[in-house]
């Protein structure tokens, strides 16, 4: 009988994969979340993450803990004052200032759509630049890839005539 992954509270797991990172180990974990759509889907993609080894730069996916507790990774979107930074990537609000004190992980590659790609790759480049830029139109951009989806064949279906 196959074994199924078990899912666990992250207040529970990330105190240990935080423990892991201090000892200078890379750690993989499933994304469960949303914040990371469209580059990133929760339950078919998974990160892969360590403690900085540079300076935290625009475009840098980070892993931090909010002051009430809840682990939240998102894209950089820019520094600001005294070194924090604002983050997002799906939202259509930048969250911050993050105090880099807040910050325990970057992301050094994914496994998305069944392979591990990193910075090199054109999508994470792609979701790095030009994907942060668009923020202001993001929801007419969503709005017009729905249209799109339902009107190109393949796309969405209506009701379909059973036979």
């Amino acid at each position: 009988m196959e074994e199924r992954p078990r899912q666990m509270d992250a207040q529970v797991y990330l105190p240990v994969l935080i423990e892991l990172l201090n000892q200078g180990k890379q750690v993989t974990l499933t994304v469960t979340g949303s914040s990371m759509t469209p580059f990133l889907a929760p339950g078919r993609d998974s990160i892969c993450f360590s403690r900085p080894a540079e300076p935290l730069r625009r475009g840098d996916m980070a892993f931090f803990r909010r002051p009430d507790g809840s682990y939240i990774m998102h894209r950089i979107c820019r520094s600001g004052p005294e070194g924090c930074f604002f983050v997002g990537d799906a939202q259509q609000a930048v969250e911050g200032p993050v105090p880099p004190e807040q910050i325990f992980a970057v992301v050094t590659k994914v496994y998305r759509k069944g392979r591990w790609i990193g910075p090199e790759d054109f999508w994470w480049r792609f979701f790095a630049g030009p994907w942060l830029r668009l923020l202001p139109i993001r929801p007419l951009l969503r709005r017009g890839y729905g249209i799109f989806k339902g009107i190109w064949p393949g796309g969405r279906r209506g009701c379909e005539e059973k036979p």
